[in-house]
């Protein structure tokens, strides 16, 4: 029994990298290039020259993959039962953590086409099987720009709103105009204000709604319609770079604060080592960076700040 606890926990410690070890480093570049080479295999499965002359190989390659993220999955609900391990807590909380994860579901559905195909062999599955892309989702799994961004479009919501607000208004007006203005001019390009909102959800996302305008006004309105289009993509981009930027200060922040934490008594446990590479994994913060800050603390705790 205590055989089969450590061979659990030692399996959660690899996929979860909650001891940042070579084995654990392993399994990441592992999957990490099994990841790249199965996306890689599906864009040239698409060109039907490739998958004429290498169908054998792709379906061989596409099973061997599946194995393989078939018995991680498994092995992650088996081992995630380690991730709360103490005695009051259900086995079931780490896994149930797991499955209902954007990373869970991600394993989920980038492995089940290939099983629908098996229980499904005479039907059209080419949808389905175009899940299998999201497989280079997993990839985020050991990087954590992903999560700094969804985390800085999180602390940055109300600008967000904002934006999303004012374009909302602008469509509203300008389609109504566009509608007004060129809706007797070309009333099948035209004939209604969604119909305008069409365009115009197609002039700011292209820069041209597939529709030039016949009068001046129109012109005008077309151009003014780019303008803000403009305007609108320098507001969102600024928002999501300085809220980027603001959560990686914040990373970094919170890393030096675990680190004065831990060389507050002049002794590092290889408890609290571990802890520090398990941030510096999560935060993706290199070695370099890991080694200034930690100079840094040094010096401020030497000059008694």
């Amino acid at each position: 029994m205590r055989t089969y606890k450590a061979i659990k926990r030692r399996t959660f410690e690899i996929l979860d990298g909650a001891v940042p070890d070579k084995a654990s480093h392993t399994c990441e570049i592992f999957i990490a290039v099994l990841v790249i080479a199965n996306v890689i295999a599906i864009i040239l499965e698409s060109v039907h020259q490739f998958h004429e002359a290498y169908e054998g190989f792709f379906h061989y390659f596409d099973l061997v993959s599946v194995g393989v993220f078939s018995v991680e999955f498994a092995l992650r609900i088996w081992s995630y039962s380690e991730k709360y391990p103490a005695d009051n807590d259900s086995p079931w909380k780490g896994r149930k953590e797991y499955l209902f994860s954007a990373y869970g579901l991600v394993d989920f559905f980038s492995t089940v086409p290939f099983y629908l195909q098996l229980l499904f062999p005479g039907a059209d599955l080419r949808v389905l099987r175009m899940f299998r892309l999201m497989r280079i989702f997993k990839l985020s799994r050991y990087n954590s720009a992903m999560e700094d961004m969804l985390e800085a479009v999180k602390a940055e919501r109300d600008s967000f709103s904002s934006a999303m607000f004012l374009l909302f208004i602008s469509c509203l007006l300008f389609s109504s105009l566009i509608y007004i203005i060129e809706g007797h001019e070309q009333p099948d390009v035209f004939p209604s204000i969604p119909a305008a909102m069409h365009w115009f959800i197609l002039t700011i996302i292209s820069g041209w709604g597939n529709v030039d305008p016949v009068t001046f006004v129109g012109t005008i309105l077309v151009v003014v319609t780019q303008v803000l289009a403009i305007a609108l993509a320098a507001i969102l981009t600024g928002v999501v770079a300085t809220a980027y930027t603001a959560q990686v200060q914040r990373r970094e922040t919170f890393y030096e604060m675990e680190v004065r934490e831990v060389l507050a008594d002049d002794i590092v446990t290889e408890e609290e080592e571990r802890k520090l590479k398990k941030l510096q994994a999560k935060y993706g913060m290199s070695n370099e960076q890991v080694e200034a800050i930690a100079k840094q603390v040094k010096a401020d705790k030497a000059a008694g700040r």
